[in-house]
């Protein structure tokens, strides 16, 4: 008998990859491996509800066994787009497959790019290298607070980040400075985001804040369009609002740390009735895989596992679960940066089969196509569902 999916709720891990898929070595990626490299680095992982739902049976993880009879049907997926950034990510499990990357600018934005966002908000800048956000405002964070001005850098990721302090710059300034990045960041130079990045204290003490701002591009249609105009609801929870520029989101809990994030996805499992909830959460990737701290990474995602059962036992019939990650971010390599992985995929509801392997996924729009089955949407061009493994009664 079939069972009726009612709602799709899915979790991001951000930056928790499972494994170098077979083009890292284009992106310098080789060896890469979030979940298996952080457990061998801290001595084991702790993960026992993600064992149990087979968690272990995707990659080989210490302290992780594999799980004969899993609690949840497991998996990988490749990215079918070029890239490795949280954007290219999310759009793909949205439907959306990118045949050319965003740009990037490993040593810097060119000076013509430059010229005109200091044109437009009539200040110079500093930086404009690549760096992570607390080894830059560290070095040139008591300059911008002589000179006024704002503090320009990059990554490996397609990003334009613009650091300032809000004692210099109110967060409206801030805001708006950035949306000016934007609107001048098109065309051949149209990076994937324009993100604030606050901060505030002293010299030898500056300390970012949670006021956060991503500025993104505009999606290509996505499933999310689908859902909205079938008459349905999509809620989202931290920066999902952010990554589809707010188009399709009905409702959100505009959240910006884990232990939020996670509270308020508990409170959409427990009461919230819209068809699509989608949650990312970004510590694992914001705080320590661009810090390299693999010890940081590894306390995050026990801590995420003890809050699970909660959000498991909140499951109702009809709701399907997906817990994945968008790219890798190995805390334990040379790089800051993201790293070509397979995200993990484990799937589970109330009344759905469990304990099977989903196999590697060909591409991140295989969960596009699932909710597209579900809900009787038009097909995509990209993607095939995995709902019929699913939908089987246990």
């Amino acid at each position: 008998m079939q069972q009726e999916i009612k709602r799709i709720i899915i979790a991001v891990l951000d930056g928790v990859g499972a494994g170098e898929l077979p083009d890292a070595s284009v992106y310098g990626d080789e060896g890469s491996n979030t979940l298996a490299n952080t457990a061998h680095k801290v001595g084991g992982l702790s993960v026992p509800t993600m064992q149990a739902m087979g968690l272990g049976n995707v990659t080989s993880i210490q302290g992780v066994a594999p799980c004969p009879t899993a609690s949840a049907c497991w998996g990988r997926m490749r990215e079918a787009s070029p890239g490795k950034d949280t954007i290219t990510g999310h759009w793909e499990m949205s439907g959306v497959v990118l045949d050319q990357p965003f740009p990037t600018y490993p040593h810097g934005f060119p000076p013509e790019v430059i010229r005109e966002f200091e044109g437009k908000i009539g200040t110079s800048t500093l930086g404009n290298y690549p760096s992570s956000g607390t080894t830059i405002i560290a070095e040139l964070g008591a300059e911008h607070l002589k000179t006024r001005k704002p503090i320009v850098y990059t990554s490996a990721d397609s990003v334009f980040q613009i650091a300032m302090h809000e004692d210099i710059y109110p967060i409206d300034q801030q805001y708006a400075i950035c949306s000016t990045a934007r609107s001048i960041l098109v065309n051949k130079h149209a990076v994937g985001r324009v993100i604030c990045r606050p901060f505030t204290g002293s010299p030898g003490n500056f300390t970012r804040t949670e006021r956060r701002k991503d500025f993104p591009l505009d999606p290509p249609r996505t499933v999310l369009d689908d859902v909205v105009e079938s008459g349905r609801t999509v809620h989202a929870i931290g920066k999902i609002f952010e990554i589809f520029n707010g188009r399709s989101i009905t409702t959100w809990d505009h959240t910006t740390n884990n232990a939020a994030h996670t509270q308020a996805l508990l409170r959409a499992v427990q009461d919230n009735q819209s068809p699509l909830i989608f949650a990312n959460l970004e510590d694992f990737d914001m705080l320590y895989g661009h810090r390299n701290d693999p010890e940081g990474m590894a306390h995050a995602l026990e801590t995420w596992d003890t809050a699970l059962p909660g959000i498991l036992a909140a499951l109702r019939p009809g709701d399907l679960f997906m817990i994945t990650s968008d790219h890798g971010n190995d805390p334990t390599t040379p790089s800051t940066d993201h790293s070509r992985e397979y995200p993990f995929l484990l799937v589970t509801g109330p009344n759905l089969s469990s304990g099977r392997d989903l196999g590697s996924r060909e591409t991140y729009a295989d969960i596009a196509a699932t909710i597209r089955q579900a809900y009787n949407l038009p097909v995509g061009s990209h993607g095939t569902s995995f709902l019929n493994t699913m939908n089987q009664a246990r």
